[in-house]
Order: C-alpha cells, then sequence, then structure tokens
C-alpha cells in the first residue's frame, strides 16, 4: 500500500435491482457514447494539428511583427534620441540652473544666514538678561500675592461649604432616608409579591397551552411528514440514487471503453493513410528528390559557393587597401600641415627615479656602510 493513499472502501452487497439496471443501462450508455467519444478524439487531434502547424507558427510571426513594429522602434527612440536628448538637457540644467543657485547659496545665502544667525544671538542673549533681572522677580512677588489671596479665600470657602453641608443633610438627606425605610420600601414589597404571583400564573397557563399545542402540532403534522418521509420518500430517494450512481457509472465505463475504441480506430486510420500517401512520398523522396538535390548541391551549389567566397575575399582585400591608402593619406596630410608629431619619452612609472633601492647586499646606514 502506497503511503499517504487512503484504503479502498469496501464494496456494499449489491440487490437484485442494482444488477438489473446496470446492464441494460451501460449497453445504452455505449451505444450513445461512442459516437461523442470519437468526434471528440477527432476534434482533439484537429485542434493539435492545427496548433502545431497553424496557430503556433502564426503565434511568432504575430510575436515578431509586433515586435519590429512597436518594441524596436521604441528601443531606437530611446537609446539614439532620448537619451542623448536626456544628457544634453541635464547638463544645460547643470550649467544653468545648479552652478548659479549653488553660487548664489555659497556667496550670498550663506553671509546672510551667518549674519541672521547673529543677529538673534544677540537678541536671545538680551531677552535672557530681561528674563533673569526684569521678569523673574516680578513673577515671585506675583506669585506670593497670589497665594495670600488664594489662602483667605480657601478659608471662607471651607467656612461656607460646611453650613451649606449642614443644611443638605438636615434638609434633604434625613427626610428622604425616613421616605424610603417608611413608605417606598413596603410599598414595593407589595407590588414585587403582587407580581411574583402574576408571573406563577402565567407561567402555569403558558405551560398547560403549550403541552396542548405541543401535541396538536405534533399528532397533526409532525407523525405523517415522519411516516411519508420513512415510508414514501426514503425508498424513493434510495431508488433515486442507486440509479444516478449507476448512470454515472455507466458513463464513465462507456466513456473508457469508447476511447479504446476510438484509439483503435485512429491507429488504423493512421496505418491506412501512412500505407496510402506516407509510404509513397517517403520512397518517391529518397528515390528520387534525393539524387536529385544531391546532385544540384554537387554540380551547382557548391561552385556557386566558392566563387562568391572567392569574390567576397576579394572585395574584402580591396576594401582593407584603399582603408590602409586613405589611412597613410591622411596621415601625409596631416604631417604637411602640422609637422612631425614630438615623440614622448618612454619612461617605467612602476619604478621609482632617484637613487637605487635596498637590497640585501647593500646599505645606506651608518653602521653597516661599507
Amino acid at each position: 500500500m502506497e503511503l499517504g493513499k487512503p484504503p479502498p472502501r469496501p464494496r456494499q452487497p449489491e440487490g437484485c435491482l442494482t444488477v438489473a439496471i446496470r446492464v441494460p443501462l451501460r449497453i445504452v450508455v455505449l451505444v450513445l457514447v461512442v459516437p461523442v467519444r470519437m468526434a471528440w478524439d477527432a476534434l482533439v487531434v484537429t485542434g493539435r494539428f492545427l496548433r502545431d502547424t497553424v496557430l503556433r507558427p502564426l503565434g511568432r510571426a504575430l510575436q515578431w511583427a509586433g515586435r519590429a513594429l512597436f518594441v524596436w522602434p521604441f528601443v531606437g527612440l530611446w537609446r539614439y534620441v532620448l537619451v542623448p536628448v536626456g544628457t544634453a538637457l541635464a547638463w544645460l540644467g547643470t550649467v544653468l540652473v545648479v552652478a548659479p543657485a549653488l553660487w548664489v547659496y555659497r556667496y550670498v545665502l550663506t553671509p546672510v544666514g551667518h549674519a541672521v544667525a547673529w543677529l538673534a544671538r544677540g537678541a536671545a542673549a538680551g531677552l535672557a538678561w530681561a528674563y533673569a533681572r526684569v521678569l523673574r522677580p516680578i513673577g515671585h512677588a506675583v506669585t506670593w500675592l497670589l497665594k495670600g489671596i488664594g489662602a483667605v479665600l480657601a478659608a471662607v470657602g471651607v467656612g461656607v461649604y460646611t453650613a451649606v453641608a449642614w443644611l443638605v443633610r438636615y434638609l434633604l438627606v434625613v427626610p428622604a432616608r425616613w421616605l424610603y425605610d417608611r413608605v417606598l420600601t413596603p410599598v414595593g414589597r407589595a407590588v414585587a409579591w403582587c407580581v411574583r404571583g402574576l408571573g406563577w400564573l402565567l407561567g402555569v397557563l403558558g405551560t398547560g397551552i403549550g403541552v396542548a399545542l405541543y401535541w396538536t402540532l405534533r399528532v397533526l403534522f409532525v407523525l405523517p411528514a415522519l411516516a411519508l418521509w420513512r415510508w414514501v420518500l426514503a425508498p424513493v430517494g434510495r431508488f433515486l440514487a442507486v440509479l444516478a450512481r449507476e448512470v454515472g457509472d455507466a458513463l464513465g465505463h462507456a466513456w473508457r471503453i469508447a476511447g479504446r475504441i476510438s484509439r483503435a480506430v485512429g491507429r488504423a486510420l493512421g496505418t491506412l493513410f501512412r500505407w496510402i500517401f506516407v509510404e509513397p512520398l517517403r520512397r518517391v523522396y529518397r528515390t528520387v528528390l534525393t539524387p536529385v538535390g544531391h546532385l544540384v548541391r554537387d554540380a551547382v551549389l557548391r561552385p556557386v559557393a566558392e566563387g562568391a567566397r572567392v569574390v567576397g575575399r576579394a572585395v574584402r582585400e580591396a576594401l582593407a587597401g584603399a582603408r590602409d591608402t586613405v589611412r597613410q593619406a591622411r596621415a601625409d596630410f596631416r604631417r604637411m600641415l602640422f609637422g612631425e608629431p614630438r615623440q614622448r619619452a618612454e619612461s617605467n612609472r612602476r619604478e621609482p627615479h632617484g637613487p637605487a633601492t635596498r637590497t640585501l647586499g647593500s646599505s645606506t646606514t651608518a653602521l653597516t656602510k661599507d
């Protein structure tokens, strides 16, 4: 058993009704499905042939045409127009905008900013002196005065609060508490007892009515519906389920058998097509076209190719000689106008100039000098 594969379900025992339905149903479905499967296989083969011979080359041609019409022009426009223009605009912006702005910032705005910062530091120092020498003593005096006024107002407020609290306690709280304890509590208890009694009575009446309705609905609706489900709908559903399962199995079985029949018919037709068309064409190609092609290649194409290579080699040599002649003439003309160019002194930049370098056999110190 493979790992991760669920075990096969055990087959349930089947009745005679299932077997009686299965055989004629499979025969009928097979007769109906075979033409459909053969038509489907023919459409699949036709579609694959069209895809390989028509659609794929057409798609490649459309891709090449789209690249030639849209991609390559935009690439050339970007590479040979927009990039040089952008580089030129960037250089102009650097020369006309960035360099003047940098000069203005360095030689105008920076000195003005330093002067403004010096003035701001002087003003801040003056404000700090005024705060320390003038505003802080005035603030301390005002704070001391406000503390005294606050203490007086606090004492007056405490006295007023005490008087108001005593009046509220004996004019409102004590009478309200007496009214709650002596009047409202007994009345509320009586009302709660009446409500509990009324609730118990309603509960008893509701329970009786509910029980009566339950049995009425059970006898009138539930038991008939249960009998209908158990003795009518369930057997009909089982029959329909068996019929649907058998139809599905018959369709799958017929589709597989029709595939095998279609494959056999396709192979027979392919073999017949190969015997009638492919084999004669292959023999004609092998016995007639191939020798003629070899004769044309050896007698015509190879000599023409050799002649084309010789002509091309001669043209390349002529072009190289003309290029050397033009280069030499340009050098002679430049030498005639400007004279011989000065020869630069060759120097080995990797070796230092001056005294010889140290070696193991020589020294420049006073103790080891020879």
